[in-house]
This record gives C-alpha cells, sequence and structure tokens, in this order.
C-alpha cells in the first residue's frame, strides 16, 4: 500500500490525504510542498500504517564487570551503526574500581549482522595508569566521508591533574582499525568539556547542513551545556552553543539550575533538541530540554522547557529520532536508578504516547539508543539500546536489547 506521510508531523502514521486538503494545510507553498512530497514517496508495510506495539526482541550481555583480567568495571555504553552497516559498542572499562575518576580503556565490540553475533573485546584507547583517566564520550558519523569519530574526555575532573584534554580517535574502515588519539585543545582552549555521553548528529535539514555537533557539560571550572561544532568533516572544531548554569562557575546547591549530562536529536524541521540531565532538580525531578533553531550555535533560554513527563532521577538518558517518531530510555524513577523504559512521541516530545516499554525493572543506569537508516523491512522495523544493567547495583553489567517496534503486527 503506497501511503503519503504528514511530513511534519506523524511520519508513522499514514494518512490517506486529499491533495486539496494536504495542501491547502499544510501552511507551505504548493510546488515546494509537492517537490518534498515527490522525493520523500514512502511505501508503508502495514506495520507503519499501525500504532507502535514495542517489544523486545532480543537481549545480550556485551560486558559483565567485576575484576575480570585487567577491567574492574563497564560503564557509560555508546551504540552507534556506521554507514556500511555495522553495529558499534563502546564503553568505559575502568581499570582498578567502579569510580568516574580513575585510568580506564575504551573498549568496543562489533556486529556486522545487527547485533546477532560480536567480536570479541577490543581496547581502541589505553590511557596507562593516569590518576584522572579518560571519560567517554560521544560517537558522531559522518555520513559523507564514512568515518567514525569517537570524541572523549582527559583529567575532566582535574583530580592531581590539569588542565582538561578534549582527545578526538576515528575509524575510516568501518570501525576495524583507529587512529592514535588527536588532542582537540589547540582548536578549543583548555576547557574542561566531556561530550554526551552518548551520540553526536550530522546535520541532515537547514540550516548548516553536513555540520557535525556534539554536546556535552563542563565542570565546575565552566558547568553548563555546551556544544563543538565541525563544518570540516571533523578537521577542526569550535564551541557553539551553552547553556550556562546558574549561579555560573561557582559551587552548586540541591535546586540550583545545573544542565549536565545531553543527548542532543535533529527533528524532521532542521532544529536541534537536546535531552539534558536536570542534575541538581531544579524546577522538578525531571528531564530538561534545551532547543537550537540556528545549527547548534546557540541554546536560547525561551525555547528551554521541563519535560515532566520525563521523571528522571538524575542521569544520563537516551534519544532517538527515527522516520518521525522521537524515541527516549531512562530510569523512570524520581529518585532511583531502577526502571528502564523506553517512551516515544509521535509529534515531536510536545506529548508522549502513555503506553511505554519496561525494558528492565530492577536497577539500571546510562542508556543510548541507535537504529539504521536504510530501506529494508527490518530497518524501519527495529531499534536497538545499549544500557546499564544490574541486579543490586545498575553497574554489573553492560546490555544489548534489540526492540521490534511493530511486535503484533
Amino acid at each position: 500500500m503506497t501511503c503519503w506521510l504528514e511530513i511534519d508531523s506523524m511520519p508513522n502514521h499514514c494518512r490517506l490525504l486529499s491533495w486539496s486538503v494536504h495542501m491547502i494545510t499544510s501552511g507551505v507553498p504548493v510546488m515546494d510542498r509537492l517537490l518534498r512530497i515527490l522525493l520523500l514517496p514512502v511505501l508503508c508495510s502495514l506495520a507503519h500504517c499501525e500504532q507502535i506495539k514495542p517489544a523486545i526482541a532480543d537481549e545480550q550481555y556485551l560486558w559483565v564487570g567485576g575484576q575480570t583480567g585487567e577491567v574492574h568495571t563497564y560503564r557509560i555504553p555508546l551504540l552507534t551503526f556506521t554507514p556500511q552497516g555495522s553495529l558499534l559498542a563502546f564503553v568505559e572499562a575502568r581499570k582498578m574500581s567502579f569510580k568516574d575518576i580513575g585510568a580506564k580503556f575504551i573498549a568496543l565490540r562489533r556486529s556486522t549482522d545487527r547485533g546477532v553475533t560480536w567480536s570479541p573485546t577490543s581496547f581502541i584507547v589505553d590511557d596507562g595508569s593516569l590518576t584522572d583517566g579518560l571519560n567517554l564520550g560521544s560517537v558522531v558519523v559522518d555520513e559523507a566521508t564514512g568515518a567514525v569519530i569517537l570524541i572523549y574526555s582527559l583529567c575532566f575532573h582535574h583530580y592531581h591533574c590539569k588542565p582538561s584534554s578534549t582527545m578526538l580517535v576515528e575509524s575510516l574502515d568501518d570501525g576495524l582499525t583507529w587512529s592514535a588519539p588527536r588532542n582537540l585543545n589547540p582548536q578549543l582552549g583548555l576547557k574542561s568539556f566531556a561530550p554526551g555521553p552518548g551520540f553526536g548528529i550530522q546535520k541532515r535539514h537547514p540550516p548548516a547542513v553536513g555540520r557535525l555537533v556534539v554536546c556535552g557539560h563542563g565542570t565546575l571550572a565552566g558547568d553548563g551545556v555546551f556544544c563543538i561544532l565541525s563544518d570540516d568533516h571533523g578537521k577542526t572544531w569550535r564551541y557553539g552553543a551553552e547553556l550556562k548554569s546558574i549561579p555560573y562557575n561557582q559551587p552548586k546547591k540541591n535546586l540550583d539550575f545545573d544542565p549536565d549530562e545531553c543527548q542532543p536529536v535533529e527533528l524532521d524541521d532542521g532544529s536541534i533538541v537536546v535531552n539534558v540531565r536536570n542534575n541538581k532538580n531544579y524546577h522538578c525531578r525531571c528531564r530538561m530540554i534545551a532547543r537550537s533553531l540556528d545549527g547548534g550555535e546557540s541554546l536560547p533560554m525561551g525555547e528551554l522547557v521541563f519535560d515532566q513527563t520525563l521523571v528522571d532521577p538524575a542521569v544520563a538518558a537516551g534519544a532517538l529520532q527515527k522516520e518521525g517518531v522521537l524515541y527516549f530510555t531512562n530510569p523512570a524513577n524520581s529518585h532511583s536508578r531502577v526502571d528502564l523504559t523506553l517512551r516515544w512521541s509521535l509529534n515531536r516530545g510536545k506529548s508522549w504516547v502513555k503506553d511505554t516499554l519496561k525494558i528492565w525493572a530492577g536497577p539500571s543506569g546510562y542508556s543510548c539508543l541507535t537504529a539504521l537508516k536504510g530501506n529494508g523491512s527490518d530497518d524501519h522495523k527495529y531499534i536497538y539500546i545499549i544500557f546499564e544493567k544490574g541486579q543490586t547495583d545498575y553497574f554489573e553489567t553492560i546490555s544489548f536489547v534489540k526492540v521490534d517496534l511493530y511486535s503484533e503486527q
């Protein structure tokens, strides 16, 4: 069945609209609208014409902590597809303890069959024995060059070290090999910047098509949310948007305004929504939502909202835009890191469908989502989640989950 979609609103609900009604209500010139429709025809499967009914299709443990070999604890998972369709999972492999401060590896596992089987763990970065070692991090894929770029920090907390460094490694061969680390401080300066954790984006819609945008947070020496931008495929970087804390550059108390770890997502109108950890529970125990209208150059306070539906215990969360639907994962509890839950919105996050999918009822922490941008039926049907999962503590294991979005079809 061939369907035209309401491109700017709910693309996953097929609507057979008459031409006249569609044009009258579109709010854009007829020829422009016609061009968009001609360029974006969609062959809707029956699954896409029905309501989303997600269910877990598969789950695997990718990493298990507990001082195995050189690693004590695995934390801060990231997940992405490469342009060639391989699935890459990254994690901090903490050498001595579960703590944020200390020496670490960046560990990687790679799947070429969409998560069915995985390569053994490889360590693509080793910080040696630093007292304030590396912290992940954001992964961003450049669709034009095929590069997979991973950005992380060193000495972020200034614990017996200074200054902080923002570091970059990249792969040009589908994640098989990685470059030596490159220090971005000569371009960015000495600001403490912790990317993500999660993924960065490459702008697909105006303004600034092709731009790489990576958002993260700072330390007390410059706290708040900040984004770094590259317009030359990751060769050079500069600071763009910022959402500073209040009081800025001063110790925080409970209920102060302290935006922290964050996940940017580009919507189909070209805006960038940044889903932000509300670190000191300012205004609510829920997520902050910032928005950039200029390609990541600014995050105006006038666009900031607090999403009361997205209750949160102050944690890094996952977000993903797929075919006009916005997905979100976090421990859906106002005080504890438990109940990792998947939510979805059909109107760019203005509201959330009442149905949810509980991924794990027990201890759960940071999460990251991804999906393959392909034309196959499976590409439309699934999203993929990686998250911290435990029986007693949320950082015991790293779990990979494949979610069937249309499980009842």
